[in-house]
């Protein structure tokens, strides 16, 4: 958030001035329900960055905000839940009054802290007041098995004892992360590794919203809309949500890996932290990480219930480029491009983020290998699929050879296969619209490293396997 968007800030510093400016107050669900339902009405993106879900996942999650409900997520790794609940705080209001100094950020015109009752009522009108933006308003925890209910709901302070207060006074408490994030969103990421106890510690909050410490009750109603995500449990073994928790929630909604290969090669473009210098990942490539990941999530030598996370995915283009870069840095190519030899890396930089099946234990380079030649394959018949490669078979009909891999630059490889026919027409289907051959040797190389592949991968060719280079001979 820019300095000047924070100073454009409402400038009320009182109640009563907010109040003369007609201001009412809300509570988080009615501004989170009215925001949403405004923004569908405008067609504006409800959820921006989310890919994948929009048929499938907003549409319960949208009658969930409007019906008010408290929400748990319930899918496995690297499926967005975390993203996605973060996008609900943009539904608050971008500015939102509160007690100047309040720890739990009551409202001006409904304070419900012992604190702030008693400034309203001496104050009144002149109680004075705050801003804080919609990006203050969330508030996110990662459940582990030694989170306390100190650390959700809060905890006597014993320096406000040793001032000489008594132990049932409000103002001892040093409140948790959920009464902190009062009047916003709270976000506790994989529930069910929280403790038991823990749990049944947020079941006032999310039923009474009362908040319980040390033997005696706040009767304060926190205004809090908690959003959990939690891994299936037939998977979870480190816990479950207990069954009077999980009640407690108004909607449960599942999640899923992208459905399609356009919404996967959608989410990696997206999300692929790649150098804006480059060096460049074509498209092609995407897709051929894309379609591997799909693969490994479908094999049979990979356990089903752990998933496949995006980040795999994610983290294998990043590998991509760094590859390229490494070859340029290497070899004085410039500008990088990233070309079919650019993937191998990725099985052996990769592997420990899949969960195979303890079968395969001692093949998981094998199989990722398999799979990553099968979705090259696969993106050869679909990208390449009728173009006429005559032309570059002809190069080996006389028993020649073209080398290439990662220490044959895209200039040395132009010149090892020589003047091509149909070229232009390799290079269309792989570059971008507005890059032509002429000024991109670096496509027009990937373009002629991913056809040597295809062919080899479809038997039209063999191919010798050096140690940073390849042979593609008949």
């Amino acid at each position: 958030m820019s300095a000047a968007t924070r100073e454009s800030a409402p400038r009320p510093t009182t109640l009563g001035a907010l109040r003369a400016r007609g201001h009412a107050h809300r509570t988080v669900r009615a501004e989170i329900r009215e925001n949403l339902l405004e923004r569908m009405r405008a067609g504006v993106d409800r959820f921006p960055g989310i890919v994948g879900f929009d048929s499938t996942v907003l549409p319960h999650l949208e009658r969930a905000l409007i019906a008010g409900h408290d929400v748990v997520l319930l899918g496995e790794r690297g499926q967005g839940k975390t993203r996605l609940i973060r996008t609900i705080a943009g539904l608050l209001d971008e500015w939102s009054p509160v007690v100047a100094g309040c720890p739990i950020n009551d409202s001006p015109h409904a304070p419900v802290c012992a604190r702030c009752r008693g400034m309203a009522a001496e104050l009144g009108d002149d109680l004075p007041v705050a801003w804080r933006h919609r990006d203050e308003r969330y508030g996110e925890k990662l459940a582990t098995p030694d989170t306390s209910v100190g650390d959700l709901i809060g905890d006597v302070d014993p320096v406000r004892l040793a001032e000489g207060r008594s132990l049932g006074d409000p103002e001892t408490v040093h409140y948790g992360l959920i009464p902190r994030a009062n009047r916003g969103v709270f976000c506790v990421n994989e529930l069910p590794d929280l403790a038991a106890r823990i749990q049944v510690a947020l079941l006032n909050v999310l039923e009474e919203r009362d908040v319980q410490i040390r033997g005696y009750t706040l009767r304060l109603p926190l205004d809090v809309l908690v959003v959990a995500s939690a891994n299936p449990e037939d998977y979870t073994n480190r816990g479950r949500i207990i069954t009077p928790l999980k009640d407690r929630f108004g909607a449960e909604i599942r999640t899923h890996y992208p459905l399609s290969l356009d919404d996967e090669v959608g989410l990696l473009l997206q999300e692929a932290d790649l150098p804006s210098r480059g060096p460049a990942v074509p498209r092609h490539l995407v897709e051929i990480v894309a379609r591997f990941t799909r693969l490994v999530r479908a094999s049979s030598a990979v356990d089903a219930r752990s998933g496949v996370s995006a980040r795999f995915a994610i983290a294998a283009v990043e590998t991509v480029a760094a590859s390229a870069a490494r070859r340029a840095a290497l070899w004085g190519e410039e500008p990088a491009m990233a070309r079919v030899c650019d993937l191998a890396p990725v099985v052996e930089t990769l592997r420990g983020k899949v969960e195979f099946e303890v079968g395969e234990e001692g093949r998981e380079s094998e199989v990722l290998t398999h799979l990553l030649r099968r979705a090259t394959a696969e993106t050869f018949r679909h990208v390449l699929g009728g173009v006429d490669l005559g032309p570059l078979l002809e190069r080996f009909a006389e028993g020649g050879t073209v080398e290439s891999g990662e220490s044959v630059t895209a200039a040395e490889l132009l010149r090892r296969v020589g003047p091509l026919p149909g070229l232009a027409e390799l290079v269309a289907r792989v570059a971008p619209e507005d890059e032509g051959p002429g000024e991109t040797p670096g496509y027009a190389a990937a373009a002629l490293e991913f056809a040597l592949e295809g062919l080899y991968l479809n038997r039209r060719l063999s191919k010798d396997d050096l140690a940073d280079r390849s042979v593609y001979r008949f």
